[in-house]
């Protein structure tokens, strides 16, 4: 299978679990599910813009190695200090809670290898730019 496609899954994948993420954490009380959450709309439909429209885009690779990386950092955040054990694990819905983390942690940093790799695989090579310096002299 193509990387990009696969780019393109890991991608929409991480940006659905981190709706399912934020608005665990509002039904939970742990966001107050104000105005303020909605800052996340922008946020993640550059995200699946970048995802959509602008692949196999260098300014689509960058768009999906940002986002990756801010949905790599939500799992770091929840399981830093006390974690999601404890009293969160014996609440109602913590199994979907915690595999949400986990899923969104596996799919972001999925995405982040592969926008990566492509980011690393524009890049102008030195024997590209030599060719095209040769062919204009």
């Amino acid at each position: 299978m193509k990387h990009n496609i696969l780019l393109v899954i890991a991608s929409v994948l991480s940006i659905l679990f981190m709706t399912f993420h934020l608005t665990d954490d509002i039904v939970r009380g742990m966001e107050p599910g104000t105005l303020f959450d909605l800052i996340a709309v922008p946020i993640l439909v550059v995200w699946l813009y970048g995802t959509l429209v602008l692949a196999e885009r260098r300014s689509g690779y960058v768009i999906i190695l940002l986002g990756s990386l801010l949905g790599l950092v939500v799992p770091v955040i929840h399981m830093k200090g006390a974690g999601v054990g404890g009293t969160l694990a014996k609440s109602g819905g913590a199994f979907f809670f915690i595999w949400t983390l986990i899923a969104l942690g596996v799919t972001a940093l999925f995405s982040v290898i592969l926008s990566a790799r492509a980011l690393w695989e524009h890049l102008p090579r030195r024997t590209d730019v030599q060719d095209k310096q040769g062919a204009r002299a």
